[in-house]
């Protein structure tokens, strides 16, 4: 539950040259009112119930009342104003002129002729229509946009990037948060989550779960710059390199020349000083920073150098004081393993906080060439300031204590109240607004109030509007939560939007005079996006619910356009069947992207084209050169006929490198440089137009062994992302995660740990015992790994050490038969965890057929042609047989595969041993995983499988229950099946030796 603000309205009437008959609505008693007047009333009165049932037309809210009823039989005028609630659906030229048409005709002949006037909220109806929804600008309400868009330099400009949208959300600045987070609760003193554990998960995750992983890199591929009140970065490893704290393994490195010398500034700076930091300490206060003048040379340059302690993608954030003389242009360079990526930094705003520059992938250990950031003095400003604090690599682990205790938690789960105090914020501004007596108050205030501080003057934090602050012009921001609420039907809780048209300051205007109903505007765009997309998407039910204008403090409190969205209900099973969904986490997100889109482009009056959606069908083909020719096909996207693909991003990575800055290519097909033999090169590449760049696609790899052995193909079938299982009776409802386990769409740290309350009924009695979907916590400090649409590396890796060379494909490119199979004498298809999957609703689509019958087909084909065949994943045998509508698929597994189906929970522990068996090569004892990880995906349900017919024979048990593991089978055609995902193996050197062997075992 938010916390809200009174509003008062008062309403004015001025009436002239009548004595008009006024109704107000204080009571049920009308004995005073004309029988005319009372007529009236009764009529709309009686509309407005009829709204109230199923078959209404209007769909107004169901407690929509009249406030005030002004007749005027003189003028032959008559006004009505609507309660507030009235006020709480979208206004659009359709429905507001199919209110007055119904209202006037249920006044029946005798009023037709009058003028009638609708109001609610004290507005005429029509002024609730956002200006995006109006027929033409000449029409827009121009007090709800801005007087003037100033050209801004950006803060942050990535220089190695190939590509800038300039239809998109380019110099803009959008804060975004996510519901809640780990708090300290001075009443028990304990650190606790704000709200239960319901359902595999808290809101302090979910809605950041959607934020992290897509709303903010969606707008961030659009151009915009996101600003996050919580900590964005994963990594709970944290390296700080800063001039007051050299250390012997972490280097600050200052270089001068001539007459450019660093100086110690003039302000305070960042130190690290004595954590955990107390109530008041500000570490961006407990320090220096240094000072040097700009030239149009590289005359002076700091290096950081951070100890990385273990290899992964770390976020890279920068600190500064922004001094009024500094540069626009300061120079950072951020070396990783991937290469080097350059940056300017618009050093006249932003200072004395973490600035994030991006993330990127460090190798293990010290090493400027593989991870480093440096900062030189180069500018076309000659003369005038850089200035340079401490560089942090990745997120941490929470530093701040309350009442002696720190929170023990990734730094990521902590409310915004505490990543504030670690970014520099004042405290009494911004995060300490109750006088260190209530961090729960503390956590949702701070928000709007960061938000205005970054802003500054004359929008700065609402206690002192005139405050500095960082300069940053932002220019919208979103509170992301999820509600409560429960149901037994088949309809969601759905979609909730709030926005407030009165500030903190009681006015209905911010500081530069812009109308508040601007956050109208943007609530209601937004909340149409969400709903229009899911109907079409996924459920045509989709439940709308209001628009409420409420004093909420993430909704008032920013002195910016802001919305506060409650997109569906966490204590509501449906809802939540939604809600664990990567591919509804995706396109919620988009959704909320576009909105944020559409209303810039509104505000600024500027042209907007809708960024592309990854690509498909990619491919490899290794040239007889050592070149590399990659295609693909754009994908359309039926909801936004802006988003088609213009060009194209191919991004490379090296080895166990990461990949490059990526190269532009205007066509659907590239052929790279030649690669050096024996090395495994990756491929990523995403579609870009005007408006922004794609999610990039799966990755694929090849690998040119010269003198080499057959080349292998590997086809990448394994795009599966899914919620877990689900239990669903009269009296149990849950998520199943003891049959599937689902799959994240790459990580996901939202998944706290199992449900284990399945009773429907049970009831809510407080947050420690919530009841129905009741869930543990053995998980909550776990990142859960998924589908990292990266196994063709993996299993490359094994080819590779087995001496041939290889290429790899998309399952969708063999389907359509762009890839000529017969042109390989070994095929490895990875099916991982790819099974036939239902959507949130029995309506929905089912997806991720290991076995569609084109690829029945083409592997059909490619067999009897004398191709060898390996293939490994959890439900290769589930997907064929479990579904026994059609007997053509068993055929296929029986008499092409050579295997029989015996169950897909054959053991819950990956244990597995060989068998006697005809292979040149003797396979080890291994384990494959089973459990949740944070390097591997589990394959918590692994199929048992049985030889078919006399030519297969079983080459693997399971320890656990001696069930057969493997098949393979000798003949016209060589095949080999796992009941497994080989990527689950989770030694490197028995990957190796096991795909050895099986390549080995091949005859043809």
């Amino acid at each position: 539950m938010k916390r809200y603000l009174p509003l008062l309205f008062t309403t004015i009437f001025l009436l002239a040259n009548c004595t008009p008959t006024l109704y107000q609505d204080q009571g049920p008693d009308l004995s005073q009112l004309d029988r005319a007047t009372r007529k009236v009333y009764a009529h709309v009165a009686d509309l407005l119930a009829q709204q109230q049932t199923s078959q209404a037309t209007l769909q107004l809210d169901p407690w929509s009342k009249i406030d005030t009823l002004i007749l005027d039989r003189q003028n032959q005028t008559l006004a009505i104003y609507f309660n507030s609630a009235f006020a709480n659906i979208p206004f659009r030229e359709d429905n507001t002129a199919a209110i007055y048409r119904t209202i006037q005709a249920s006044l029946g002949r005798r009023y037709q002729h009058y003028t009638l006037s609708l109001f609610a909220r004290q507005q005429p109806l029509s002024a609730l229509i956002p200006n995006y929804y109006r027929p033409s600008t000449t029409e827009y309400d121009e007090t709800r946009r801005p007087a003037f868009d100033s050209l801004r330099i950006p803060l942050i400009r990535n220089l190695s990037s190939p590509w800038q949208p300039t239809k998109g959300l380019y110099t803009r600045n959008i804060a975004l948060w996510p519901s809640h987070g780990w708090y300290y609760e001075q009443k028990l003193d304990r650190w606790e989550w704000q709200r239960a554990r319901v359902f595999q998960t808290v809101e302090d995750l979910l809605p950041l779960s959607f934020v992290l992983p897509y709303v903010a890199p969606m707008l961030e591929k659009a151009g915009a710059q996101v600003w996050l009140p919580r900590e964005r970065d994963i990594q709970t490893h944290e390296v700080i390199v800063d001039n007051d704290t050299p250390t012997a393994t972490n280097l600050y490195l200052e270089n001068s020349h001539r007459n450019h010398t660093w100086q110690a500034g003039a302000l305070p700076g960042f130190a690290v000083g004595t954590p955990p930091y107390v109530a008041g300490d500000n570490p961006f206060n407990q320090g220096s920073y240094r000072s040097v003048a700009a030239d149009t040379t590289v005359t002076a340059s700091i290096q950081w150098v951070p100890n990385i302690p273990e290899a992964g993608r770390y976020a890279v954030y920068i600190a500064y004081a922004a001094e009024p003389d500094n540069i626009t242009d300061a120079h950072y360079t951020v070396t990783h393993a991937g290469g080097r990526t350059r940056f300017l930094v618009n050093q006249q705003s932003g200072g004395s906080t973490w600035i994030y520059l991006g993330s990127f992938q460090f190798k293990a250990g010290r090493n400027p060439e593989t991870a480093s950031v440096t900062l030189t003095n180069q500018s076309r400003e000659k003369g005038v300031t850089v200035t340079a604090d401490a560089v942090r690599f990745g997120g941490g682990m929470g530093n701040i204590a309350r009442n002696g205790q720190i929170s023990g938690r990734p730094r990521f789960e902590e409310g915004a109240r505490y990543y504030l105090q670690y970014a520099g914020m004042p405290d009494t501004l911004v995060y300490n607004l109750n006088h260190d007596s209530k961090d729960y108050n503390d956590d949702y205030q701070c928000r709007g109030e960061w938000v205005n501080y970054l802003k500054g003057a004359p929008f700065g934090p609402n206690r002192d509007r005139n405050a500095a602050g960082l300069r940053i012009p932002i220019d919208l921001s979103l509170g992301f939560h999820t509600d409560a609420g429960t149901t037994r039907n088949d309809t969601v809780i759905g979609t909730l939007s709030i926005y407030a048209t009165t500030g903190a300051d009681e006015t209905t205007f911010f500081p530069d005079s812009m109308s508040r109903m601007a956050n109208r505007d943007f609530a209601d765009i937004l909340q149409t996006q969400i709903v229009n997309d899911i109907r079409a998407k996924y459920d045509p039910a989709w439940n709308r619910r209001q628009l409420w204008d409420r004093g909420y403090s993430e909704a008032y409190r920013p002195n910016v356009p802001a919305a506060l969205l409650e997109l569906l209900s966490h204590h509501n099973f449906l809802d939540m069947k939604f809600g664990l969904d990567p591919r509804f986490r995706f396109d919620a997100s988009r959704s909320i992207y576009k909105a944020m889109l559409r209303f810039l482009a509104t505000q600024y009056d500027t042209p907007y084209i809708v960024e592309p959606l990854p690509i498909s069908h990619f491919r490899t083909r290794l040239l007889a050169d050592g070149q590399v020719t990659l295609d693909w096909q754009a994908t359309t996207d039926p909801l936004e006929p802006s988003a088609k693909a213009e060009k194209y991003i191919v991004y490379t990575r090296k080895g166990d490198g990461a990949f490059d800055n990526g190269t532009l290519v205007s066509q659907n097909t590239f052929t790279a440089p030649a690669v050096k033999p024996g090395i495994i090169y990756s491929y990523q590449v995403s579609a870009v137009n005007d408006g922004g760049e794609s999610f990039p696609s799966e990755i694929l790899s090849v690998c040119n062994i010269e003198h080499g052995k057959q080349p292998v193909l590997i086809i990448n079938g394994f795009d599966r992302v899914s919620a877990p299982a689900t239990l669903e009776t009269a009296e149990y409802l849950g998520f199943a995660n003891f049959w599937d386990q689902g799959v994240p769409d790459r990580y996901d740290f939202n998944f706290i740990g199992d449900q284990y309350d399945f009773l429907a009924d049970s009831p809510w009695l407080d947050d420690d015992a919530p009841g129905h979907g009741a869930s543990r916590a053995d998980y909550e400090t776990t990142i859960i790994a998924g589908n990292t649409f990266d196994y063709p590396y993996l299993h490359g890796k094994s080819i590779q050490a087995a001496g041939h060379s290889f290429v790899s494909a998309s399952n969708e490119s063999v389907m359509d038969q762009e890839v000529d199979l017969n042109a390989y004498r070994i095929v490895d298809l990875i099916l991982g965890e790819e099974k036939l999957t239902p959507g949130p609703k029995p309506i929905d689509p089912q997806e991720f057929r290991a076995f569609p019958k084109t690829m029945q087909t083409a592997l059909t084909d490619y067999c009897q042609a004398g191709g060898d065949l390996f293939i490994s994943g959890a439900y290769v045998g589930t997907d064929l047989f479990e579904n026994r509508v059609d007997s053509a698929d068993i055929d296929f597994a029986q008499e092409i595969l050579k295997f029989k189906f015996r169950t897909n929970h054959a053991v819950n522990q990956g244990g597995v041993h060989p068998v006697q068996q005809n292979l040149s090569v003797q396979l080890p004892n291994f384990a494959f995983n089973t459990a949740y990880r944070s390097d591997i995906y589990g394959a918590e349900s692994p199929d048992a499988l049985e030889p078919s017919d006399s030519s297969a024979t079983t080459i693997l048990r399971y320890d656990q229950t001696n069930a057969s593991a493997g098949v393979a089978a000798y003949g016209d055609w060589d095949v080999v099946v796992f009941g497994f995902p080989f990527e689950t193996i989770m030694d490197q050197t028995a990957r190796d030796q096991v795909m050895q062997g099986i390549l080995a075992s091949f005859t043809h």
